[in-house]
């Protein structure tokens, strides 16, 4: 490159042209990194004080070397600026406050200003094809891309995909697959970003993504968008589950996918070093999807908790290791393809689950309503578990419980409204000691229970409330799945203060800004303040 600043025209377009074209850039660019160089060498010849410019024309190599300076009356700065007279010389007609060319003649590089001038491109064409880079793959994130193992360092992957480097993460790559430099391989564009080193190229062959290009590649009826993959889930490099459905009532999405003999799926499974793949029909109503998810294990019943966004799922005896799978792998990768925590009951557990809350709400109602046993018992079966379905259900449908009548209806409804006012007042009382200000007893939505436990959680102003986020104060709870017989300790659920209570985030939002009301009050009130003080000293001066 140090000829290349001292070549005779034709060989500077040469070099330009030959240069965009290996490294894929404009040769815009390329022309415009020379020109940079010749104005710094120039300026290294004539003084770094002089505003010096080139211009290389693209098509005849032509080099024009000038300074600028403008027209005073005075000069100052002898390297900027020159007199009405000597501008005269250089242009007819110039007048004061003009900027003229002064023209220069070209200069010889010498070895250091011919080096300086090499980096110079050097840095401008390596920038250029770093923005390039980011632009091309920018673009192109979510697609299999193949390339060839350039080497492993740490444990990570560098890939050579043509134009650029990308690299597989340890943690996206399949465990224990053998990678070996010069090996071509295939991954998804995972992420791509802009750093000072360059544009990273983040690749992966363990997201559940890469799965269903794959099936895109090998399914036409995928890529056709006549069967939609609607969920994925995958234990890289063991096992994995698809949920599919399609858009056309004579195609079966399931033996699609498969192929015949098992064509397609086996040519997914052999990239994927072996992966099980489960293909499921998928289902817009969650207990049947489940019911897909959990196979090869048959369910013989699903019960859905959408307050607390989990799934019970009752098996036969004989199926509950299939259901768990190893290790929980089979529940595991059922709860993340419905997005849904899924608790694993036998038909005894089912059972013994059942008559423990049978017999918590029968004590309950004796206890609360003042009734026999047998009564409390024909409530519960009758599907009443809580004081506030008895106190506010509609009259006629507790009349209509075998045994009842329209008297002993209103007398129930009444004992389970004092039942409901003695738990407000206990909750009351016990919030009054805790320290809760009453002020946050007119917030939105919040009732004395709640209160309680955010006086527990040490929320007990108006500023303590208002300092929390959405998210802390309502966020459900989320827990891993419970299995029965897994050894693993449980973990405790994590959410909200007031998870229990089954508030949106609307709500949340709603609470916390109501919270937040005497903030901007406060400010108001100062500003008024502070204009009428200006206005009664303005009132005195005048």
């Amino acid at each position: 490159m140090a000829t290349a600043v001292s070549a005779n025209k034709a060989e500077l377009i040469a070099i330009a042209n030959a240069v965009a074209s290996e490294k894929m850039i404009d040769k815009a660019i390329v022309i415009e990194a020379m020109e940079d160089a010749i104005q710094r060498a120039a300026r290294a010849r004539y003084g770094a004080e002089n505003d010096i410019r080139a211009k290389l024309d693209p098509n005849s190599g032509d080099l024009r070397l000038w300074r600028v300076v403008e027209v005073v009356e005075q000069v100052d700065d002898y390297y900027k600026q020159i007199d009405l007279k000597g501008a005269e010389k250089l242009q007819k007609g110039a007048a004061i406050g003009d900027f003229i060319v002064d023209p220069l003649p070209p200069i010889e590089f010498g070895r250091i200003a011919a080096q300086a001038a090499k980096q110079v491109i050097f840095q401008k064409v390596r920038d250029a094809e770093r923005e390039r880079q980011y632009e091309e793959f920018r673009d192109r994130q979510g697609e299999i891309i193949t390339g060839v193992v350039k080497r492993v360092e740490f444990g990570h992957i560098v890939v050579d995909l043509g134009r650029a480097e990308g690299v597989i993460r340890r943690d996206a790559q399949i465990p224990r697959e053998a990678v070996r430099v010069n090996d071509r391989i295939r991954s998804l564009i995972l992420n791509v970003r802009r750093e000072n080193r360059g544009p990273q190229i983040f690749l992966s062959r363990a997201h559940p993504d890469f799965m269903k290009k794959l099936f895109a590649q090998e399914v036409p009826e995928i890529y056709d968008g006549i069967i939609e993959i609607k969920a994925a889930a995958r234990d890289p490099g063991s096992r994995a589950k698809i949920g599919v459905i399609s858009h056309d009532s004579s195609i079966d999405p399931v033996g699609a996918c498969v192929g015949m003999k098992g064509s397609r799926v086996q040519a997914v499974v052999q990239e994927m070093q072996g992966e099980k793949i489960d293909i499921i029909p998928w289902s817009p109503d969650t207990a049947t999807f489940v019911v897909n998810a959990l196979q090869p294990a048959n369910v013989s019943r699903v019960v859905i908790d959408e307050e607390e966004d989990r799934i019970e799922v009752v098996v036969p005896d004989d199926q509950l290791s299939l259901a768990i799978g190893r290790r929980g792998q089979n529940v595991r990768l059922a709860s993340q393809l419905t997005a849904k925590a899924i608790d694993i009951l036998t038909e005894a557990d089912a059972s013994e689950k059942r008559q423990k809350e049978f017999v918590q709400n029968s004590e309950m109602f004796q206890n609360e309503l003042d009734v026999d046993e047998t009564l409390a018992q024909l409530l519960v079966a009758e599907g009443f578990g809580a004081l506030e379905e008895v106190a506010y259900v509609e009259i006629d449908e507790l009349a209509s419980i075998e045994g009842f009548d329209d008297d002993l209806a209103q007398e129930l409804q009444s004992r389970a409204q004092e039942a409901l006012d003695r738990r407000e007042q206990a909750n009351r009382d016990e919030r009054q000691a805790l320290g809760v200000e009453d002020a946050l007893a007119d917030m939105p939505y919040l009732t004395e229970a709640m209160l309680v436990t955010l006086g527990k959680a040490g929320i007990k102003t108006l500023d303590d409330l208002a300092d929390l986020a959405t998210d802390e104060l309502v966020e459900k709870k989320r827990a891993e799945p419970r299995r029965r017989g897994d050894d693993a300790p449980k973990r405790e659920p994590k959410g909200g203060i007031l998870a229990e209570y089954g508030l949106s985030d609307e709500q949340g939002n709603e609470i916390i800004m109501a919270a937040r009301a005497h903030w901007f009050a406060d400010e108001e009130g100062e500003e008024a303040a502070a204009g009428t003080a200006t206005d009664t000293a303005e009132d005195e001066q005048a």
